[in-house]
């Protein structure tokens, strides 16, 4: 009977939920608007370490096939800081914040139209410690969380564009 109940009150929201105009992002699975056009981007060199994990990090996300002529390019600029802050008495920081900010450009390459021009980043705490190896290994461990994140903010961004303006078939 409480099963019953419990349907009975699910109901309703299952259907305002197919009212309220959300819609899959992936629609058409690899074969989609939006798939497609996320593996015809190329993806730019990146300057740095970082850029070597970010390009990485956004060709592993965006499936791009690598063979053919990309229809669009995305241009990424990096922004990598540590800041120290919980200062001791005697000088020593006990904690550090490491941001990574990207601005990204999506270009079409037919006409060197800027697409989509915008800024993700991120932010991670880390602990100073006295082994200076366990700070470095922290810190690096930050900017490889960091990078995953930021890639997935940029991705999402260039999917939802890729969804609101699918490609001509």
């Amino acid at each position: 009977m409480k099963r019953l109940a419990r349907l009975g009150l699910l109901l309703p929201v299952g259907l305002a939920l197919g009212s309220c105009g959300l819609q899959p992002m992936y629609t058409g699975g690899g074969h989609g608007a939006v798939a497609r056009t996320l593996s015809d981007v190329e993806v730019g060199p990146i300057a740095g370490q970082q850029g070597w994990l970010m390009r990485n990090a956004l060709i592993d996300r965006l499936g791009a096939h690598g063979g053919g002529q990309a229809r669009y390019r995305l241009d990424v600029v990096l922004d990598d800081n540590i800041t120290g802050f919980g200062i001791r008495s005697d000088n020593t920081v006990t904690r550090e914040r490491r941001t990574l900010r990207a601005r990204f450009t999506l270009v079409d390459m037919s006409n060197q139209a800027v697409l989509v021009d915008a800024t993700a980043g991120s932010d991670a705490g880390i602990d100073v410690v006295t082994s200076e190896y366990a700070v470095i290994a922290a810190e690096q461990t930050a900017l490889e969380n960091l990078t995953g994140e930021v890639a997935d903010r940029i991705v999402s961004r260039v999917a939802l564009y890729a969804r609101n303006h699918p490609p001509a078939k």
